[in-house]
């Protein structure tokens, strides 16, 4: 008689079977079975682990929404995969507004339920599955990096080659290095198919320069390989010198490259799920015929009530108010571990997105240990650095979305419970 384990291990290809759950429901898990031990001790749960905004979305969006919710029974209808066009336009025109780009919204932009499923399911239409490693499809991984890039890579069938971002090389890496130590590690570089590039960073919250920006996309010509550039956190920047830009700012971009957005972090609806897939013509309408097989587009009111509101005055006051609010709840957090210890150059501190990216206490060895730790005595969830890539080690991400209040808290909790550098 076979067990459920031998059942579960025939029906799953081996690469799925690795597969964990994503870090962040594992925090949220681990937090769970301490929070009654926690509270008991006045060390309620505070997470500053989850990449996402604790603030209410735009009220003239929320309006907007319930308004249109009640226009008809073909709003509530099947949408198409695509995105309707009315959507479509008004993230050309968004993209022409920010970026001064211009985009096809027919064949140049595609809708997405967000763009962590727009980037696993290009991955896995590009990626063909081989038993043998060095046979594999390759993708250049930025390391460290979203922890879900690996893992749809990986669940893929492909090899996620990794980029190291260092403090060293700036967090812009040396990319002719990069393929120069794949070749001598034995890998064929005619399997590399894409370079995934995510700036402003997660989970570091440093931008590149556009002359960096630039060589990557005359990198990837060269080769011959898709760009694949995350802009997430685009519009999470509080220093005019440092606001992010497009790939497609740049002249032949679109000849390799695709972008991909999501309306979740500028606009605190992460559950909403709506994002778009742009660029390259070819990659974008291939990509929509795989899409087409999975599901039947985005709710319409969704798309609707957005495509209504990014483009107007409110929309671009909630993004300015919201980042200001960013920009000092830095400020707490900064403050407050330097009077715990840590050793932070304010001047080489990223203006983007809400990560603070900041080394271990020196007594640990394990990013693991520390976080560990955190949680149990202080109640305090962070994530580790290396569950974002090897190159994490020795660091933890913090997202500074919790309410000032709690953050003071977190400073607070650490003096008393003797967590310093």
């Amino acid at each position: 008689m076979f067990t459920e384990e031998d059942f579960v291990k025939k029906l799953f290809n081996k690469d799925v079977m690795t597969l964990d759950t994503y870090i962040m429901f594992r925090l949220k898990e681990k937090t769970e079975q301490l929070r009654e031990e926690l509270v008991a001790r006045n060390r309620a749960p505070i997470s500053l682990s989850m990449g996402a905004p604790t603030s209410i979305p735009p009220k003239k969006l929320i309006d907007g929404l319930k308004k249109i919710l009640d226009e008809g029974s073909s709003i509530h209808a099947y949408s198409i995969p695509k995105g309707e066009a009315y959507f479509r336009k008004a993230v050309a025109q968004r993209m022409k507004n920010r970026f001064g780009v211009e985009l096809n919204p027919d064949t140049e932009i595609f809708s997405l339920l967000g763009s962590k499923e727009g980037i696993a399911n290009l991955l896995r239409f590009m990626i063909t599955q081989q038993e043998d490693e060095k046979e594999k499809d390759i993708i250049l991984v930025p390391d460290p990096c979203y922890a879900s890039y690996w893992q749809f890579i990986k669940c893929s069938g492909g090899y996620g080659f990794p980029v190291p971002l260092t403090k060293e090389n700036n967090y812009m890496p040396d990319l002719d290095k990069v393929w120069e130590n794949l070749i001598n590690k034995g890998f064929n570089p005619n399997k590399v198919k894409a370079l995934l590039m995510n700036y402003p960073n997660n989970p570091l919250g440093y931008g590149a320069t556009r002359e960096y920006v630039k060589s990557v996309i005359d990198f990837c010509k060269k080769h011959e390989i898709l760009l694949i550039s995350d802009a997430a956190y685009c519009d999470l920047y509080f220093d005019e010198k440092e606001k992010p830009f497009s790939i497609f700012e740049f002249e032949g971009a679109k000849d390799i490259g695709v972008e991909f957005y999501s309306l979740s972090k500028p606009y605190a609806i992460t559950g909403w799920r709506l994002g778009w897939i742009c660029g390259n013509s070819g990659v974008v309408q291939r990509f929509g015929k795989g899409k087409s097989t999975l599901d039947n587009g985005i709710f319409k009111a969704l798309q609707k009530a957005c495509a209504e509101y990014i483009n107007t005055e409110d929309a671009e006051e909630y993004i300015k108010q919201g980042n200001l609010n960013y920009k000092h709840k830095q400020e707490i957090m900064v403050k407050g571990f330097k009077e715990l210890g840590w050793h932070i150059d304010e001047s080489s501190v990223p203006h983007t997105t809400f990560y603070l990216w900041l080394p271990i206490p020196r007594k640990y060895t394990s990013a693991f240990e520390f976080c560990e730790d955190v949680l149990e005595k202080s109640g305090v969830v962070l994530v580790p650095g290396n569950a974002f890539g090897k190159h994490g080690e020795g660091w933890f991400r913090l997202s500074y979305v919790a309410t000032d209040e709690q953050l003071q808290e977190v400073i607070d909790r650490f003096k008393a419970d003797g967590f310093t550098y």
